[in-house]
């Protein structure tokens, strides 16, 4: 009869952003562990609190299957002597195996026979194979930080206190340096009452509700959510739910109850991010608005534990958050004695980076990039000057008291602080924007001089960090550069801003060479940031579904414009389908095999005869410029369906010319006329690359 399997890990509290991907590790483990072992299960499902970590099997079989082995010994030439008897290497392969000569045949394995035999193995009882499994889930849970504690040989998150293996009443009895295993669970931290025994899987997680703690964290979600909507209404508001802080509030509580606290209404005078900041960031409250998303002086908590005690709770709550809030307003107070343009000059003494220099070195490097790209983009006069000015303040706010403070606020209270100072409207948005995207799913900068700011700072961090060779290497990267590169890309697809990417290098890169800080020369470091760019465009392209041999048909002809990049993946990738399309791409291919041959595209009109070339090099000459002004106003799809016209013209040319000949002067004119077509097609993709899948 199947059984159910309960492995729960206990635990010092693990940090809540360890385990959802803790979770699915300890799954994957369990999977490949129980499949490798022949071990029969159903569903596989992981749970986590703070205080333990827990795999729940469904239905796992009584024994391991039982396993066929075909055991390959020596060939039938090694086997046997002259004579036809077994020879010594059969005899070894026979007493080494257990088995006797009439239990072996012959099996031929790629033209060679060879002496086979079949030995069952008997699977064992599943609780027996466990006993070997569980350790080795055990020490093979990894984690972004780990630590050793005692004697033990693995390393873990936190301290592991207890472990309790049941496999449907029987405990599987094991031992890992000194930790054993039993029935018996913890609850509650605080409201249980002593030690919980566990006799069976089945009363597992209702004996642990008993004991305060409800171990299905889907379940501990739907219920903060649900309490959290409900007091917010019942006090006239909407909760502002964030996801993010709702996913750490569920794996740092075992037993959810939200309660609702007030602060005083003389705060809600304060611009709002200083208001929500202190709330989400340092005290894990969820803000509420009324219907009109106004700031309402009510915040949501969850404590771990039930109602009882709930005012001196509340009381206690209201009391820090009127601590945060009373900073906050004083912080507030302070920097607006100051104006931003006065705090720039403070920038000089905070350090960027030891070798690159000041945040004031870097607001210079901005505001020269950002002049560059400016003039690149076309922009007017007035929003240069806008721009300038927002290059200029752009870092001001990290000396202010309040982003000292709440470094979460660093760009919004720029933008607060510049508006209150008669800053126009544009320079006050792109001193917040120039900050995103933030992080991976975040918006990016919805103005043009946001987004060329963001470019700007960007850049110049990613330029500079290679500069003195500090490049992400393996999964590190402390200036999370990966981040910053996709945010540029994501900013000029959105915004359709055609760039130069080597440019913008050369821009970039020039105020570190002038301070002959470069590791390496300029060409060599501009070279290792576009290949850095070249793959986080690779993997933006194929995240947004594109496939991976339209992206590389795209890049391998040239990476630089990277809307310009985008716009012809894009386009091929609606051809790519078309009928016509397919029949073109072969004919391509056959181009540019023989095109690689050539020395030049130069080609002279009296070297081509035969009627084929002839033709094909008037349909060339039709084409290419047409073509070339298709390609120049980036109406690819255009370009390409005059492309596909050069089909029929490029077939018979191969059907009827020797293209190789022996008079070089002949072969090379042919050469080159291929190699004019090829050049031609280069300007959008390299379409021997496309693959085709022919049904």
């Amino acid at each position: 009869m199947n059984k159910d399997l309960v492995f729960e890990i206990g635990t010092e509290e693990i940090p809540a952003r360890y385990m959802p991907a803790t979770l699915e590790k300890v799954k994957d483990i369990a999977v490949s562990m129980l499949t490798e072992n022949r071990i029969d299960f159903g569903e596989i499902k992981t749970y986590g609190t703070p205080r333990r970590i827990v795999l729940l099997v469904k239905g796992i079989a009584e024994k391991q299957r039982d396993l066929e082995e075909l055991i390959k010994g020596p060939s039938m030439k090694a086997a046997y002597d002259e004579s036809g008897n077994p020879s010594k290497a059969l005899l070894g392969f026979l007493k080494g195996q257990k088995v006797e000569l009439h239990e072996v045949f012959l099996q031929e394995l790629s033209g060679v026979e060879y002496i086979y035999c079949r030995k069952q193995k008997k699977g064992q009882p599943a609780k027996e194979v466990l006993k070997e499994i569980l350790p080795g889930i055990l020490t093979s849970i990894s984690f972004p930080k780990s630590m050793k504690w005692g004697n033990k040989s693995f390393r873990f998150a936190r301290p592991v206190r207890w472990l309790l293996p049941i496999l449907g009443d029987e405990l599987i009895e094991f031992e890992k340096d000194g930790i054993t295993c039993s029935k018996y669970t913890k609850g509650h931290r605080v409201l249980s009452q002593g030690i919980i025994e566990i006799n069976d899987t089945s009363e597992y997680f209702e004996k642990l509700r008993k004991g305060y703690v409800i171990v299905d964290q889907e379940e501990r979600r739907s219920l903060i959510r649900k309490q959290c909507v409900e007091l917010a209404r019942d006090n006239g508001g909407e909760v502002l739910m964030d996801e993010e802080l709702l996913e750490e509030i569920v794996y740092l509580v075992e037993y959810p109850t939200a309660l609702l606290g007030v602060f005083e209404t003389e705060y809600l005078k304060l611009p709002k991010e200083v208001v929500i900041t202190p709330m989400k960031e340092h005290q894990r409250y969820f803000p509420v608005v009324d219907k009109n998303n106004k700031l309402m002086n009510y915040f949501i908590t969850v404590r771990n534990g039930d109602n009882r005690f709930i005012e001196t709770v509340r009381e206690g709550n209201e009391r820090v958050l009127r601590a945060r809030l009373a900073d906050a307003d004083f912080f507030y107070r302070e920097d607006r004695k100051n104006s931003l343009e006065s705090c720039v000059e403070k920038l000089k003494n905070v350090v960027f980076q030891e070798t690159l220099g000041t945040i004031y070195d870097k607001t210079q490097r901005i505001i020269a990039i950002s002049e560059y790209l400016a003039e690149a983009a076309g922009l007017s006069h007035e929003s240069r000057k806008y721009l300038q000015r927002a290059a200029y303040l752009c870092k001001a706010d990290l000396v202010t008291n309040m982003v000292k403070e709440f470094d979460e606020l660093q760009g919004v209270m720029g933008r607060e602080y510049a508006l209150l100072q008669g800053e126009k409207q544009e320079v006050a948005d792109a001193i917040l924007e120039h900050y995103m995207p933030r992080y991976a799913g975040d918006c990016t900068p919805k103005t043009l001089n946001g987004s060329i700011l963001s470019i700007s700072d960007k850049i110049d961090t990613i330029c500079g960090c290679y500069a003195i060779g500090i490049q992400p290497t393996g999964s590190q990267d402390p200036y999370a550069l990966r981040r910053q590169a996709i945010g540029i890309i994501s900013i000029m697809l959105k915004c359709k801003i055609h760039i130069g990417l080597e440019q913008l290098c050369n821009i970039s890169l020039e105020p570190f060479e002038k301070r002959n800080i470069l590791k390496g020369d300029k060409k060599t470091v501009k070279a290792e940031v576009i290949e850095f760019f070249r793959q986080r465009f690779r993997n933006v392209m194929m995240d947004r579904g594109f496939g991976y041999d339209i992206i590389d048909a795209a890049t391998s002809v040239g990476f630089d414009d990277i809307y310009d990049l985008f716009l012809r993946i894009r386009e091929l990738s609606e051809w790519k389908y078309k009928s016509e399309f397919s029949g073109i791409l072969g004919s391509f291919n056959r181009v540019t095999n023989l095109a690689s041959k050539a020395l030049s595209p130069d080609m002279n009109p009296e070297f081509f005869t035969e009627k084929a070339e002839l033709e094909l090099l008037r349909a060339f000459d039709r084409v290419n410029a047409e073509y070339e002004g298709f390609v120049d106003k980036r109406e690819y799809g255009k370009a390409l369906k005059l492309l596909i016209t050069l089909e029929k013209p490029i077939d018979d040319f191969f059907d009827n010319i020797m293209v190789m000949a022996e008079d070089a002067d002949i072969r090379n004119n042919r050469l080159g006329l291929l190699k004019s077509i090829a050049n031609m097609m280069y300007r959008i993709a390299d379409l021997s690359l496309i693959v085709v899948n022919k049904i």
